[in-house]
C-alpha cells in the first residue's frame, strides 16, 4: 500500500474514533477536536516524524501563551481603546510570536500561527470561556495546550501506523 492511501485510512479511521472519544465518552474533560485536527495537521506539516513534533508542539503552545495573553490584555482593557486597542494588542502579541522564531524550538512560524489562532478562537467562540482560568473546557491556555497535545500525539501514532502499513 502506497504512503498517502495508508494514511488516508488511518487519520480517517483514527479521526473518526477522536472525534467519537472527544465528544462523547471523554467529552468532561472539554478537549475541542477542531483544535486535536489542526495540532494533527500541523504535525504533518512540519515534517512528521520526530522532527513533527520537536518543531509543531513547543510552537503550537508558543502561539497558545501569545494568544491567551492577547485575550488577557483585551479582557483588562473593558472596551477601553475600542477597535483600535483590541488591533494593537493582536499586532503587539503576533510580533512576539513570530521574534520567538530567533529561538530554534520556536522556528515553526506556521505553527505558531496555528496555536495562536487556537487560543483566540476557543477564547472568542466559547461562551463560557476564561482567559484567565485554568480549567479544563473552559480555561483557554489549559484546554488549547492539552488539545495541541493530544492532536500531535495522534499525528506521531498515525504517522507510524501508516509507515508501518506501507512498508508491510
Amino acid at each position: 500500500m502506497n504512503l498517502v492511501t495508508a494514511l488516508a485510512i488511518v487519520i480517517g479511521v483514527m479521526g473518526g474514533i477522536a472525534t467519537w472519544l472527544v465528544l462523547g465518552p471523554l467529552a468532561m474533560l472539554g478537549l475541542q477536536i477542531w483544535i486535536i485536527f489542526i495540532a494533527w495537521a500541523s504535525y504533518f506539516h512540519c515534517g512528521g516524524g520526530e522532527t513533527g513534533v520537536k518543531a509543531s508542539l513547543p510552537a503550537m503552545l508558543w502561539g497558545a501563551i501569545m494568544g491567551t495573553i492577547a485575550l488577557v490584555i483585551v479582557g483588562q482593557l473593558g472596551g477601553a481603546g475600542g477597535l483600535f486597542g483590541v488591533a494593537a494588542v493582536v499586532g503587539v502579541t503576533v510580533i512576539i510570536l513570530i521574534l520567538g522564531a530567533h529561538l530554534p524550538l520556536l522556528s515553526a512560524i506556521p505553527a505558531g500561527v496555528y496555536g495562536y489562532a487556537c487560543a483566540a478562537a476557543f477564547g472568542l467562540l466559547k461562551a463560557d470561556a476564561a482567559a484567565l482560568g485554568f480549567d479544563l473546557g473552559t480555561g483557554v491556555f489549559t484546554t488549547t495546550a492539552l488539545s495541541i497535545i493530544a492532536g500531535t500525539l495522534l499525528g506521531w501514532i498515525s504517522g507510524k501506523i501508516a509507515g508501518a502499513l506501507a512498508k508491510g
